[in-house]
């Protein structure tokens, strides 16, 4: 396959809310796309729709070399799924969810429970694989439900907002796990507001607004549509940010922004290093005492708040009035999919 996930037009509207207004996609075998957008632009419903939980009003789109109107049931065997709640049963240990999803796929007793039992080794779950999994903290859930996503070693894997509520650890080993699979082969299609996620993970990064793509590429390449580095220079002292700010204004190829309350003064210089060692001097022979002298890249933030406007923090909501509730598509699910049973 040329792609492992192709999608052309996508359209998909709820009412009078578009929640899919045309969308492309062409994600290539063995790498990450990272989804971003603000809450409503249409990330969920993108992943939904690639899944066969939804059918597009208009467009196409092929996942693992299959058409997702006509030909589900093979998407489905091919793909894993985790949604951005956990989906494992409380009542069952961590193994029994793992063997009774095996079971679910197809998997006879014992290859579902020699699966199962590779998952939790995997997953670093043995300490905890035959308690209750509503003993598990949330870190513990969103690894069990990853695994069960990988019970039939899915070509391509959908994880929507996969990190959301997790402590910092357990989000670094959830990017390792992540990473673990790519490095096998596996395709992953991830939506995320946390920006470091999309920075750390993603091969490529789209960017949604409004249920349309609003910019691609590599997180370098967007992160160059905002602007070259910048200077960033904190003063001592809050009577030295104006003399500071005279001294970087002579060597600034645009109005320096100021900070008072940080006592910080942003600078877009003009000839890279050269401007770096000039603005320097500026500041010592002006005797500014300086606290902080950085020369910053521009961050996936600040591409992000450019090109949506939006704040990039918080959980999602889901895509705009119809959000995950959304009805489903009115094809009857054929086989079950990886990681949907709940």
């Amino acid at each position: 396959m040329e792609f492992a996930i192709h999608a052309e037009g996508l359209r998909k509207r709820y009412g009078d809310h578009d929640a899919l207004a045309g969308v492309d996609l062409h994600v290539p075998p063995g790498t990450v796309l990272g989804l971003l957008g603000p809450n409503g632009a249409g990330k969920t419903t993108t992943v939904r729709t690639l899944a066969t939980l939804v059918a597009p009003d208009a467009g196409h789109a092929r996942v693992a070399g299959f058409d997702v109107v006509s030909q589900p049931r093979e998407v489905r065997r091919r793909i894993g799924l985790a949604g951005q709640y956990a989906a494992v049963d409380e009542l069952l240990t961590g193994r029994e969810n793992l063997v009774l999803l095996g079971r679910l796929l197809g998997l006879a007793r014992r290859p579902a429970r020699r699966r199962a039992a590779e998952l939790i080794a995997a997953f670093g779950l043995e300490y905890a694989a035959d308690r209750t999994a509503k003993t598990y903290s949330g870190g513990m859930r969103r690894r069990l439900d990853l695994a069960a996503c990988l019970i039939a070693r899915p070509h391509v894997l959908f994880l929507d907002e996969p990190t959301t509520g997790l402590d910092p650890s357990s989000r670094l080993l959830l990017w390792q796990l992540v990473r673990e699979q790519v490095a096998q082969g596996v395709t992953v299609l991830l939506t995320t507001q946390y920006l470091e996620e999309a920075d750390a993970l993603a091969d490529r990064i789209t960017v949604f607004g409004k249920g349309q793509v609003i910019a691609e590429g590599t997180a370098d390449e967007l992160k160059r549509k905002v602007g070259d580095e910048r200077l960033e220079v904190s003063v001592a002292r809050p009577d030295a940010l104006q003399p500071a700010l005279a001294a970087l204004s002579r060597v600034a190829a645009a109005p320096p922004s100021v900070d008072e309350s940080a006592r910080r003064i942003c600078v877009q210089l003009a000839d890279g290093l050269g401007a770096v060692a000039t603005a320097a001097m500026e500041l010592e022979l002006a005797q500014i005492p300086v606290e902080d002298f950085a020369l910053v890249r521009p961050s996936l933030d600040d591409v992000f708040l450019q090109l949506t406007g939006e704040t990039a923090t918080g959980p999602t909501g889901g895509d705009g009035p119809a959000g995950p509730t959304a009805p489903a598509a009115s094809t009857t699910p054929a086989a079950p999919m990886q990681g949907a049973v709940s």
